[in-house]
């Protein structure tokens, strides 16, 4: 199914029915699109915090989806998860869900949620990405795969024909040295519920707004990508 206006704002509105029951402290604008970050109990979770802001305003400026400007932090154990059609996890240090935790990631995933996950270390054998894996491979045995370069996500809103955009962090060789050449996800019915990155984005897209004037080229495109297939699937 194309993805459309209407289509995003029928996710939205899929969510705000899913959070009927949600303090209206947690959702401040329920019929606009809000960026949420998982708060977990190990590591650092509350990396890249410029990022946010350049997304939702890179989707102010290239799509008319209605978004709420302030980033929504969400316990990852909370019973409010599901509240969110789109959350973030990010971090450089130690993955070791609780048994909450985990229990409430892999529901909020099997029941169409969708979960962006970038490892800041850009390091395939660093802390975050070893153990962040091994958190998966428990929650969704085998189901952790490289993403073909040719999905939608690459087509749906910018083009990127050779897949996920490189990093100045691969770039320069900082972390473990390599360009990833794939993104890696978990499927549940059909599409992709947990996206992950070891590309390093979350630190790539997280500098101060006024910034991106000086850039040559906005590097924040593909993360539009990201939210509109997340509220489009």
């Amino acid at each position: 199914m194309p993805c459309t206006r209407r289509t995003a704002l029928k996710s939205l509105g899929l969510a705000v029915a899913a959070a009927a029951a949600v303090p209206r402290t947690l959702l401040a604008s329920p019929s606009r699109f809000t960026f949420a970050r998982a708060r977990y109990h190990s590591g650092d979770w509350d990396a890249d915090p410029k990022m946010p802001a350049n997304l939702l305003n890179s989707m102010v400026e290239y799509t008319r989806t209605p978004v709420d400007p302030r980033e929504e932090v969400i316990a990852l154990d909370s019973d409010d998860l599901g509240a969110f059609p789109f959350v973030y996890l990010s971090g450089h240090e130690l993955v070791r869900f609780t048994k909450k935790e985990k229990e409430n990631f892999g529901r909020y995933i099997e029941d169409g949620g969708f979960a962006f996950v970038d490892d800041c270390n850009h390091d395939v054998g660093g802390l975050f990405a070893t153990s962040f894996e091994r958190e998966m491979a428990d929650l969704f045995p085998r189901r952790l795969k490289a993403l073909p370069n040719d999905h939608e996500l690459y087509t749906i809103a910018f083009q990127f024909p050779d897949g996920p955009p490189a990093t100045m962090h691969e770039l320069n060789g900082w972390g473990d040295n390599l360009v990833h050449d794939h993104l890696k996800a978990v499927t549940a019915k059909g599409k992709i519920g947990v996206l992950y990155s070891n590309k390093d984005y979350g630190c790539e897209w997280d500098y101060d707004i006024a910034s991106k004037q000086y850039l040559a080229q906005d590097n924040t495109k593909f993360g539009v990508n990201i939210l509109t297939y997340a509220l489009c699937r």
